[in-house]
């Protein structure tokens, strides 16, 4: 009787695990299919290169296919080999929290560039250029590493040789498990939490504001502004993930496998998967091309339309 329950428990595992994998694969082929879609249509169109607004957009895009494909990995190694080496599972956790970082400073930058067309309308030419959006991403990716690489110093200074040549279930707590490097996340977190919803409430406020003329365009930011919110706050999830983990694990003490699951659809994949979406599909500009390349369409090419 008791090898029939471990044979049973065991299948019911391996099942479980089957259909959590499969559900996280299939997620990821079908946002990063629709997010290369769209990075090869940013590439064939000159007028798409040559706006801030998409060149923000298809950075986003870029570092959530790379987010992607890392967290998925990371996800999948945890469930195949349940153990890695140490110094592999510390290079794809560094690229992972490297891209999942970016992308609400990503939102906050984009969130700025609207404000700008919006409420300061006249001197967008000279504010928002290629240049300075280059600037900008460039900007994000070191804001990134100022919270990622001190974990590596502060590894490398505590941990003996043997604990990098030794195997570890992949996770950030379980690699970077200094006091001072949680208590570092902990403080980088706050802070970038605070200065992005600042910034959000700012210049989506400002914007609201200015929706109340009868610019059409500002009209059209209100609206985008109330589907951008629930993006955001999905996006920024990421910053309470560890306190979230912690929280439900306590709550539901017998369903860890469960928890981990619903953290990383809630805080990985689900952000990504309402990206596209929201500022790509929307965008009248952006789908009348995309619709060309995806669909074999023909469709005109008019003006561009600062919102959708």
């Amino acid at each position: 009787m008791n090898v029939s329950g471990s044979n049973q428990e065991q299948e019911s595992w391996y099942r479980d695990a089957f259909i959590k994998n499969l559900t996280v694969v299939l997620l990821g082929i079908v946002i990063n299919y629709l997010n290369g879609s769209m990075v090869h249509t940013f590439h064939r169109e000159e007028v798409l290169r040559e706006n801030p607004r998409y060149v923000l957009f298809i950075h986003l895009v870029l570092n959530d296919m790379i987010q992607l494909f890392i967290t998925i990995s990371l996800f999948i190694c945890t469930y195949v080999f349940l153990t890695i080496n140490v110094s592999v599972c510390c290079l794809l956790m560094t690229a992972a929290v490297f891209t999942t970082q970016n992308t609400p400073l990503n939102l906050a930058t984009m969130a700025v560039e609207c404000y700008v067309a919006v409420c300061l309308p006249l001197r967008y030419a000279t504010v928002c250029t290629l240049r300075r959006a280059h600037l900008a991403i460039g900007l994000m990716w070191a804001t990134s590493a100022l919270t990622v690489l001190p974990d590596l110093f502060i590894l490398l200074a505590t941990e003996p040789l043997s604990f990098f040549l030794s195997r570890v279930f992949c996770d950030r707590d379980r690699v970077f498990r200094s006091i001072y490097s949680v208590a570092k996340r902990d403080a980088t977190n706050i802070t970038l939490l605070v200065t992005v919803w600042l910034t959000l409430l700012y210049t989506y406020f400002n914007i609201l504001f200015a929706a109340r003329s009868a610019s059409k365009d500002a009209k059209k930011a209100r609206n985008t502004v109330l589907l951008h919110g629930f993006q955001v706050l999905l996006c920024m999830m990421v910053y309470v993930q560890p306190m979230m983990l912690k929280g439900l694990i306590q709550l539901f003490p017998g369903s860890f496998s469960g928890v981990q699951f619903t953290a990383f659809v809630l805080t990985q994949i689900l952000p990504r998967f309402v990206n596209p979406i929201l500022y790509g599909l929307r965008d009248k500009t952006f789908r009348r091309y995309l619709k060309k390349y995806i669909l074999g369409w023909s469709w005109p090419c008019g003006r561009m339309k600062s919102f959708s």
